[in-house]
């Protein structure tokens, strides 16, 4: 059996077990609609992992990936309406007669294994180099994308708002340019970027990104259309008086907290379930040389980070981190990425959980029934704890207990996909009725 730690949170135990172990630097984790994580690794493999046996199964492996030091296979984001629109996006290194890096999207396959093909190019010849690179990748609600690029070691270029590289950059899921992007015919979203490698946007609607900076200053940032943030002159807070001129003159838009010195800050989520109640609405950050994981509880608004924790020391490099419906937090470690000092079943993936939690509150069955996406917009997918064998029923519920939406599972089907159109933005709970069983889920719809 894998060896488990713990850690305390306030009056709140939990336990760190590594689920999947032997992983070439897991770089990006994402929570998938097959209740499965969906990883990438830097080399090129793309993988589901089964959260409840540690079992990865391989999808593909990304023929012109190339890696070069902090270069190869990145970010990833599965599109929001998957069950519908089965299209998976990556963004990675690769070589055209120089370092490069692009912005693709495959289509999956749900037959037998699973397969992903049919790769097109969105955005591509983006400048790079064998160290900051980026990027991660965030879907929002109105169905763009956001993707974040280093500096290539192209410094000035992070203020040249014609330039692709030390950026946020917004796209259209086809790749085009959205036409309310802050610049017309312009990817750039904000810019004055070092090495963004973690964003998120929150239950307040607020995208949150985490940077790397040189020497002095890590930082997160509060995203918003247009904004400069500052690189090459301004690391960190404006606090030097090089920094307050430009900052002054720029309308730089300071961090809402640096780690100084650096520790190189990686993956970004946000939690807020009760599983760990002092872990509600806050920014999770994981950190590379600094090798913890950060506590960063945001204000009421937003706009603020109250007092900073860390966690999760002794497992070296960490750069990945999601989080489950069920309240479970999984971190990658990097420690087979040339910087670290890998253990012997590392690169590994850890599940972090309140274990009370889970048995206090939910019997394994109804802790099985899962909703994706939550929140969501236009559609739901269902997912019951085993295949239908009794005629089963889910009904959508507004505030007022009224039934909203009904749909009937085909006997023997254990998952569905729900139809929200229609439905005005809040908060629904979702119910599936199978003979003497119920289950019970909230859904936010945006």
């Amino acid at each position: 059996m894998a060896q488990t730690t713990t850690f305390p949170v306030g009056s709140t135990t939990v336990s760190v077990t590594p689920l999947a172990t032997n992983l070439a630097v897991p770089w990006e984790l994402i929570w998938g609609p097959d209740n499965f994580i969906w990883m990438t690794e830097r080399e090129g493999r793309i993988s589901r992992v089964d959260p409840t046996t540690g079992q990865v199964l391989p999808l593909i492996t990304v023929p012109d990936v190339l890696t070069s030091s902090e270069g190869g296979l990145l970010g990833m984001v599965l599109h929001p309406d998957f069950a519908t629109s089965p299209y998976l996006y990556i963004v990675y290194n690769y070589n055209d007669g120089s370092y490069k890096e692009k912005l693709v999207r495959y289509t999956y396959s749900a037959a037998g294994t699973g397969s992903l093909s049919n790769p097109q190019v969105l955005l591509g010849n983006i400048p790079a180099t064998s160290t900051h690179a980026g990027s991660r990748l965030l879907i929002l609600p109105d169905r763009t994308l956001l993707m974040t690029t280093g500096d290539a070691q192209q410094r000035p270029e992070a203020q040249n708002t014609n330039a692709l590289i030390g950026k946020v950059l917004r796209l259209n899921l086809d790749g085009t340019v959205p036409a309310d992007n802050p610049v017309a015919g312009n990817p750039m979203y904000s810019f004055g970027h070092r090495n963004p490698q973690g964003l998120v946007r929150a239950a307040n609607g607020k995208i949150y990104s985490s940077e790397h900076g040189q020497d002095a200053e890590d930082e997160l940032n509060l995203i918003e259309p247009n904004r400069n943030y500052g690189w090459p002159t301004v690391e960190g807070n404006c606090n030097l008086p090089d920094e307050q001129a430009f900052c002054t003159a720029n309308n730089v838009r300071a961090p809402l907290y640096s780690w100084a010195p650096t520790v190189g800050i990686a993956g970004l989520t946000y939690y807020n379930h009760p599983a760990i109640p002092e872990w509600s609405n806050t920014l999770l950050a994981v950190a590379l040389r600094g090798g913890r994981l950060t506590q960063l509880p945001l204000s009421t608004s937003g706009d603020a980070v109250g007092t900073a924790a860390s966690y999760l020391a002794g497992f070296g490099r960490l750069r990945a981190i999601c989080v489950s419906p069920q309240g479970k937090i999984y971190v990658g470690t990097s420690n087979r990425d040339g910087r670290g000092t890998p253990a012997t079943t590392d690169d590994r993936i850890l599940v972090l959980e309140n274990r009370a939690y889970v048995l206090a509150n939910k019997s394994p069955r109804d802790a099985a029934f899962h909703l994706w996406p939550n929140p969501a917009q236009q559609a739901v997918s269902l997912r019951l704890p085993s295949p239908t064998t009794a005629p089963t029923t889910a009904t959508v519920h507004d505030a007022l207990g009224r039934v909203v939406r009904s749909a009937n599972f085909v006997s023997g089907q254990q998952d569905m996909v729900v139809s929200l159109t229609g439905l005005g933005k809040g908060v629904y709970i979702v119910r599936a009725t199978s003979g003497p069983e119920q289950f019970t889920r909230r859904l936010v719809v945006q």
